[in-house]
C-alpha cells in the first residue's frame, strides 16, 4: 500500500494559491514565525549581496568559498576552550579561523610554486576538513549539527534562543547578530566606497595613490568572514555562497556602474526571500534551497534578456550588425567603476 501510495504521488505538487499565498499570514502567530524567516533571507541576501559586488569584482568568488568552510574550526574550538555556545566567543572564533584561513592562502600562493586555485582548494579542504574532525568528536557536547552548519535550516530560526541585554529581549538571536552586520556592512560601504573601489578595479592607482591596500583587503575579508560567520545558521556554509554570486551577476546583465549593482541587491533580497519561502510553501521543500533556485532562476532571466551582454540582446545586435568590427566584437559589458 506505502509503495503504491508513494508512486500515486505526483512529483510536482498540485499548486494551491490560498495555501501557498495565504495560509501563511492567516494568524497572527504564523504571521509572527513566518515574518522571521522572510526577514532573515531578506538580511542574509542583501549583505551577502552587498559584500559579493566586491568580491566577484575582485575575481575572488571562491574566497566566500574558503571562509565558510574555514570558519568550522573556529567554531568548535571556541567551544571546547570556552566550554560556551555564547554569541561573540563562537563569532570570534570563527571571524579568526576565517581570516586565518584567507592569510593562509595568500602565504601559499607567494610562498610556494601553488597556483591561486590550488592554494585555495589545498587550504580550505583542509580547514573544513580539521573542522569536521573536531565536531565529530566534540560536537555530542556542544550540540553542534554537522548538517545544519553545512545545508542550514532557516525554518527554524523562530525556535531559536533570544537575545537579551540588560534584561531587554530583543528577540531570536541569529535574526538580531544577521541585522546588525547587515548594518555594518552598509555602513562599511558607505563610509570606505571610494577605498574599496579604486582598490577593486584599479590596484596599481590604489598603489601609487598611498592607499593602504593591504588593510583594506583584509578589512572586506573581515566583513565578509562576519557576513558567513551570521548566516551560515539560517543557510549553511554552502549556499551562503550563492547568495554572495547571485545578486551581483544577475545585477550586471542590467546595469554597469557599482552604485547600481549594490543599489539593486535590496530589490533581488526581496525577490529571493520572498519568492524562495512561496516555491518552498508549494513545494514542501528547504526553504534555503527554494531561494537560491528563485536566484537561480532571476540569474537566468538576466543571462536570457539582460541588455547588458544578454543572450536576446546579443542576438539582436549580431542581426542588425551581421559583420561586427574588432571593437565591437570585445564590447563585453564589463562593470565599471
Amino acid at each position: 500500500m506505502s509503495k503504491n501510495k508513494k508512486a500515486e504521488e505526483p512529483f510536482i505538487p498540485d499548486f494551491d494559491a490560498v495555501d501557498t499565498f495565504l495560509t501563511p499570514w492567516a494568524t497572527q502567530a504564523e504571521t509572527a514565525w513566518n515574518g522571521q524567516i522572510v526577514t532573515m533571507g531578506i538580511l542574509v541576501s542583501l549583505a551577502c549581496g552587498l559584500i559579493g559586488s566586491f568580491i566577484v569584482v575582485r575575481k575572488l568568488a571562491l574566497m566566500g568559498d574558503a571562509i565558510s568552510h574555514g570558519i568550522l574550526p573556529g567554531l568548535a574550538l571556541a567551544f571546547i576552550i570556552m566550554q560556551s555556545r555564547a554569541l561573540f566567543p563562537m563569532f570570534f572564533g570563527a571571524c579568526l579561523a576565517g581570516l586565518l584561513c584567507s592569510l593562509c592562502i595568500e602565504w601559499l600562493q607567494k610562498k610556494s610554486i601553488l597556483k591561486p586555485d590550488a592554494a585555495l582548494g589545498l587550504t580550505f579542504t583542509t580547514f573544513f576538513a580539521f573542522g569536521v574532525l573536531l565536531i565529530s568528536i566534540y560536537g555530542g557536547n556542544a550540540h553542534i549539527d554537522p548538517e545544519c552548519l553545512l545545508y542550514g535550516e532557516i525554518g527554524l530560526i523562530p525556535l531559536a534562543e533570544n537575545l537579551s541585554i540588560a534584561g531587554i529581549q530583543l528577540g531570536s538571536r541569529p535574526l538580531v547578530s544577521m541585522l546588525v552586520v547587515t548594518i555594518l556592512v552598509i555602513i562599511s560601504i558607505i563610509v570606505f566606497y571610494k577605498q574599496l573601489l579604486v582598490t577593486s578595479f584599479d590596484y596599481t592607482l590604489a598603489k601609487t595613490l598611498g592607499l593602504p591596500v593591504t588593510l583594506i583587503h583584509y578589512g572586506l575579508m573581515l566583513l565578509l568572514a562576519l557576513t558567513i560567520v551570521s548566516a551560515f545558521e539560517a543557510v549553511g556554509v554552502i549556499l551562503v555562497i550563492s547568495m554572495l554570486i547571485f545578486p551581483s551577476v544577475t545585477a550586471s546583465f542590467f546595469f554597469t556602474r557599482m552604485p547600481a549593482i549594490l543599489v539593486s541587491s535590496l530589490p533581488l533580497s526581496f525577490v529571493y526571500s520572498i519568492g524562495g519561502f512561496f516555491l518552498a510553501r508549494w513545494l514542501d521543500c528547504s526553504i534555503a534551497g527554494a531561494m537560491v533556485l528563485v536566484a537561480s532562476l532571476c540569474f537566468g532571466l538576466g543571462w536570457g534578456f539582460g541588455p547588458k551582454g544578454g543572450l536576446a540582446w546579443q542576438l539582436f545586435h549580431r542581426l542588425k550588425h551581421p559583420h561586427p568590427s574588432i571593437i565591437e566584437r570585445t564590447n563585453q559589458y564589463p562593470i565599471k567603476e
